[in-house]
Order: C-alpha cells, then sequence, then structure tokens
C-alpha cells in the first residue's frame, strides 16, 4: 500500500457510503491514513467498528455529505447507485459548491456519465474509481484503482486513493474507469472459465490437480489467479471473497458495454451463460469461483487430487 497522510496537502473531511465487503475496507483504510470520516450504509450495523475506531455514523446518505469535503460511495449495482445519488434523502440533495464525489462502485459507462452531469449542476466534482481486488485486497489497502474524470481533480484526490490501494492509473475522461474496470472484470471471468475449463479436462484425463497447478504456476500461462484460485477449487473451498452474483451483474454488463459499441466478445457470452446457470443451481452467495462447478456438472467429475 502507498503511503499517505492527511497532512499531504490539506486536510480532508471524507464521507464513505456503502460498508459492503468492499467498502468497509476502503472506509477503514481511510480512517487510518487520519481522516476524519463519516459513514453511511443501509444496515448501520455495519458501521458500528468503524465509529468504535473514531469515525462518525450517518442515518442518510444526505446528512453523511453535508459536512464533507469528499465524498466517496462503493454500492452493489447501478440501482443502489441511482436510489442511493439521486433518490430522496440522497447524496445529490445535500450536495455543495468544490465538494467531490466518487464512485467506486462497478457500474455501467453511463451511469458514470449520468452521476457527473448531476453533479456538474451542483457544481460538484465527479470521478467514477471503481477497484480491482476483493475482500483480502480491499482489508490491506492493496486494491487496484482505475480512474475517470478531470485529471486535475484525479491529482487532488490521489493521497486518498494511496491510502487504500496498491496502485491507482488514471484512465482519461468520465467512463473511463468503468469502461476499464468492464474490461477488466471480462478478462477475469474469462480466466475463471479457462482454469475450470483446463482442470475439468485435466480431471478427465486422469492427472492430479495439484500437479497441473504446479504446472500452471511455472510456464508462461501462469497467472496470480489461477495459483489462488487453483488452490481453493482442489480444497472445495467457496467462501465467498466476491460472490458469484456479483460476478453475474458484472457479465450482465459486460454483456450491454459490448453491445452498446457492437464489441465483439464471444468468449465473455459463453462464460456469461455458464455463470448464469450456477447462480440458478443455487451458487449465487458463493465464492465468484463457484461457477466451475457447473463444468463439473456437465463432466460428471469433481477437481480434487
Amino acid at each position: 500500500m502507498a503511503s499517505t497522510s492527511c497532512k499531504d496537502n490539506f486536510m480532508e473531511r471524507i464521507a464513505y457510503l456503502g460498508l459492503g465487503t468492499m467498502g468497509s475496507g476502503m472506509a477503514a483504510n481511510l480512517l487510518k491514513a487520519g481522516y476524519s470520516l463519516t459513514v453511511w450504509n443501509r444496515s448501520p450495523e455495519a458501521g458500528k467498528a468503524l465509529v468504535e475506531k473514531g469515525a462518525t455514523q450517518a442515518e442518510t446518505p444526505a446528512q453523511a455529505v453535508q459536512d464533507a469535503d469528499v465524498i466517496f460511495y462503493c454500492l452493489a449495482n447501478d440501482q443502489v447507485v441511482e436510489e442511493v445519488v439521486f433518490g430522496q434523502n440522497g447524496i445529490l440533495s445535500n450536495v455543495r459548491l468544490g465538494q467531490i464525489a466518487i464512485d467506486q462502485s462497478t457500474v455501467h459507462p453511463s451511469t458514470s456519465q449520468r452521476q457527473a452531469a448531476a453533479y456538474a449542476e451542483k457544481q460538484v466534482e465527479f470521478l467514477d474509481a471503481p477497484v480491482f481486488g476483493s475482500k483480502n485486497e480491499s482489508a490491506a489497502g492493496g486494491l487496484w484503482i482505475v480512474v475517470g474524470g478531470k485529471r486535475a481533480v484525479f491529482d487532488r484526490v490521489q493521497p486518498m486513493l494511496n491510502a487504500m490501494s496498491e496502485s491507482v492509473h488514471y484512465m482519461g475522461d468520465t467512463g473511463k474507469g468503468a469502461s476499464m474496470k468492464l474490461v477488466g472484470n471480462s478478462i477475469v471471468a474469462t480466466q475463471i472459465e479457462a482454469l475450470g475449463e483446463a482442470l475439468v479436462l485435466a480431471t478427465k484425463a486422469g492427472l492430479n490437480p495439484k500437479d497441473v497447478l504446479d504446472v500452471l504456476h511455472r510456464v508462461d500461462f501462469r497467472s496470480p489467479l489461477f495459483d489462488g484460485m487453483g488452490q481453493t477449487l482442489i480444497d472445495r473451498d467457496f467462501t465467498p471473497s466476491f460472490a458469484l452474483k456479483h460476478l453475474l451483474k458484472d457479465a450482465n454488463l459486460i454483456a450491454r458495454f459490448a453491445q452498446d459499441l457492437n464489441a465483439p466478445t464471444p468468449a465473455a457470452v459463453a462464460v456469461r451463460e455458464t455463470i448464469k446457470a450456477a447462480v440458478n443451481q443455487g451458487w449465487g452467495e458463493e465464492n465468484a469461483s463457484a461457477f466451475i462447478k457447473m463444468l463439473e456438472l456437465e463432466a460428471d467429475v469433481t477437481i480434487a487430487p
């Protein structure tokens, strides 16, 4: 994690809305870095640990942002962003000139564009800054953040982004952070599918999956995702660090995004169908890797040494 301090440049008061698996870790790292923090979550108990460490808890999004200089939020999907930003007692109902709003949710780029336009009417700056990583990276401040919006605004808030990340990447104007997140998640989903297909094929061929992973770890197609997820498959550990239902949401966003741009994504289309089938099996609350169980079911094998 890059070092930062609230003494860098100026003191900031931060509001963080959305304290789920990802948001709670990012908010905690902002608090750890010394920023004054107000938090809000639909379920108030999610903020208890942060309040015990010095954060202030707000009752509504509007209340959370009223004294903030910078407003962060990480929410489940486009619909929740719509409710929290545009709804009654939402963020937009109580923002003011000079604030900065930063959406760290994974949403369609058009949602980022719509937010930017609405904030501009209130003379509030906006960045789309979704993150790569999961529960462990969020807690450890080891995320990878991709950002769209005005470069000057990005430069101003970069110390805060550094507090929650291993690296921060400026991608261009509004919507480019959201676009990069969908591009990256398409690669992630396709890698999971490739790993699943390979291990199912190896199992059918009588190979030991542990031996297969050892080869994958050492040759040209090695991947950190293969290393970590491959072992959890062998261990049959589907404890969620990123739930399968959220991967399906992202796969649906990728399909819509590609359709908007008339971009060919045949592999992503096939992966999305496997993910949908796995969610329909009732595995949506399990880890994203659980969709490989759909391939096992079709092959009538279980990946195990």
